[in-house]
Parts: C-alpha cells; sequence; structure tokens
C-alpha cells in the first residue's frame, strides 16, 4: 500500500514552492511511490487537526505566530512523522533582513526541535543551518528542488557570440536585485543588448521608472512557461539578494543558456555546477560581469553544467525515496 504524504502550505501564489509541488503531484515517478496531497493553512492558526496521513510535510513560514500552530500540529499528531523543508531563511536572508539575531535563532532551534526531521534545499542553505547549530546534523538533509526539466532540455543551446539577449526572471521584489540589472544597463555601455524581465509584483512601477525610457530594458510581466521564455534568451542573469535555492538558475542549466548569478545562498550550488559569478552586488559589477560574459561566453562550461542538471530529477527522487524511507522507520 503507497503512503499517504500531506503536504501543508500557507502560500498558493505562483512560486517556487508551487511549482515544486505540481511536480511531485504530477511526476509519474513520485505518484509511484505515495499518494500526495496539500492542505492549505492560514497563516497565524492557532489550532491544528489530527490529519490522516503516514507523513506530514510542512513547507509553512517559520515565524512567532506559527510557533503555537506547529505545538497544536506536533501535540494532535504525536505519532505521525513531521518534515519541515525550509524554503526561506538562509545566510543572506539573515543579514540583509534580520536585526535581532539571537532572538531570531531561538525561534528557528525552537521550532526545527518540534518536527522529526527538517529539509534545507540547497547544500549553502545547510552548512549555515549546520554551522549556527539550528538543527543537529542527525536531523538534517538536503533535497533540492526540482521541476519537469523535459522542456529545457529539448531546447537546442543558444550558442550566440556575441550575446544580444538576456533575461531576468522572477517576482518583481526587491530581493530579487532587478534594480541592480536595469542600473548596471543605463550606467555601462550596454546598448548592444536588450534585458527582458519577466514577471510581476509589488516592485514593478518602480523599476519601469528606474528603467524610465531605455529602449532596450522590455518588461513582459509574468509568463506561464518558463521553457519558451529560455528558448528566446541567449542568457539568464540572476542577482538576487537571497536565495534559498533558485529553480530558475535550474532551468537556466538545463537549457543550455549561460547563467550569471550573485552567489548567495543555494546559488552558490549552481555556480559549483558551472553558473557565472558576480562577487559584488552593485551596478559596476554586474556591468563588468556582463560586458566579459557578452564578448568570450563559455559554452564548453554551459554545456557541463546543462549535463549535471540532467540529472536533477534522477537525484531528486533518490532524495526523496531516502527522507521516505527514514521517517518510516520512526
Amino acid at each position: 500500500m503507497k503512503q499517504r504524504i500531506l503536504h501543508l502550505i500557507d502560500d498558493k501564489n505562483p512560486g517556487g514552492v508551487m511549482r515544486f509541488l505540481d511536480f511531485i503531484k504530477h511526476s509519474k515517478t513520485m505518484r509511484a511511490e505515495a499518494d500526495h496531497s496539500e492542505r492549505f493553512i492560514k497563516r497565524g492558526a492557532f489550532s491544528a487537526p489530527k490529519l490522516k496521513a503516514d507523513l506530514i510535510v510542512s513547507h509553512l513560514t517559520v515565524s512567532w505566530r506559527s510557533l503555537p500552530f506547529f505545538l497544536a500540529l506536533r501535540a494532535m499528531n504525536p505519532v505521525t512523522p513531521i518534515v519541515h523543508f525550509e524554503h526561506t531563511y538562509t545566510l543572506g536572508f539573515f543579514t540583509n533582513y534580520v536585526t535581532a539575531h539571537r532572538r531570531f535563532k531561538s525561534l528557528l532551534r525552537t521550532s526545527y526541535a518540534l518536527f522529526d526531521h527538517v529539509v534545507a534545499v540547497s547544500d549553502a542553505q545547510a552548512r549555515w543551518l549546520r554551522g549556527n547549530t539550528l538543527v543537529p546534523a542527525r536531523k538534517l538533509s538536503v533535497i533540492k528542488p526540482c521541476v519537469d526539466l523535459s522542456a529545457f532540455l529539448s531546447l537546442r543551446p543558444r550558442f550566440q557570440k556575441p550575446i544580444k539577449s538576456v533575461g531576468a526572471i522572477g517576482r518583481l521584489n526587491a530581493i530579487k536585485g532587478f534594480d541592480i540589472l536595469i542600473s548596471a544597463f543605463k550606467s555601462t555601455n550596454l546598448k548592444t543588448i536588450d534585458l527582458h524581465i519577466y514577471g510581476d509584483g509589488p516592485e514593478r512601477p518602480a523599476l519601469e521608472l528606474l528603467a524610465g525610457n531605455a529602449s532596450n530594458i522590455h518588461f513582459h510581466g509574468h509568463v506561464n512557461d518558463p521553457a519558451v521564455i529560455m528558448k528566446n534568451l541567449d542568457a539568464v542573469l540572476m542577482p538576487s539578494h537571497f536565495e534559498p535555492y533558485g529553480l530558475v538558475a535550474l532551468e537556466a542549466r538545463a537549457a543550455g543558456r549561460p547563467l550569471l548569478v550573485s552567489g548567495v545562498d543555494g546559488l552558490q550550488d549552481h555556480v559549483d555546477n558551472g553558473a557565472g559569478k558576480v562577487c559584488n552586488q552593485s551596478p559596476e559589477a554586474w556591468g563588468h560581469a556582463l560586458q566579459n560574459l557578452i564578448k568570450t561566453p563559455d559554452y564548453g562550461q554551459v554545456l557541463q553544467s546543462r549535463n549535471i542538471a540532467a540529472g536533477a530529477q534522477g537525484r531528486f527522487y533518490q532524495n526523496w525515496q531516502s527522507l521516505i524511507s527514514a521517517m518510516a522507520k520512526i
């Protein structure tokens, strides 16, 4: 009999978590091992029900408001294994957005202690969690998110010299750093290439104002099919201020597109597998990196990175099976 795995979510907006769960629910390989379903939990909820599941997986945001729910969830389901996927907190988040460091670490330690296991979504995030003793090593593992990569792997690599079209993809909020790219394009001599920004969000008016009348910066809004986006780009840029993993980076690598990232948090995992890294989060540093990329893209490295990305789904399945097997023994 297949196991029943229930995923708890508190955000249904399009993004990495929902795409990750959609892949799990629709993957034949995943469905063959277990029945996956999801349940929405309102943020700030105090009470938790007894759940009919062999394994409960939390994708909820840890906060002081969510702590009563985690306590209730553990109390109402005392014998069911409960796993938490940490989709939010990283060294980059901690450095840029947390002021009360000791209090924040106490929150994470207290919350994580209520789960049987915690899953980091990148090697870099796991190093941060271990290094700050937020989770005991025996209770921590890494499962890097994945989506169906077949449409990206079917694309022909774009061996464009010089590069003419680059893109940034994601929700338009401050953490994505798209303002850095726009400033880089406006302050350096990058008029020979076009920057395409795909996505929507609260920062769009400010970003459009920053772009001004630059004829080579284009806003496209949200596009449902990322593979269609990737087909029309020569390279992909990710200047994020923090990023637990970065599914767009995985998709760019699978598509055989040169990839430049800020190298923070989970983006470092992609650097370790062939992405280019911009060490300084400034328009000047990004402008310089872009000029080098345009002139001399390393397509040998791009193809090597693509080959590694092609095995991501297989690794994802294996890591999930290891997690399910380990939790069944509790």
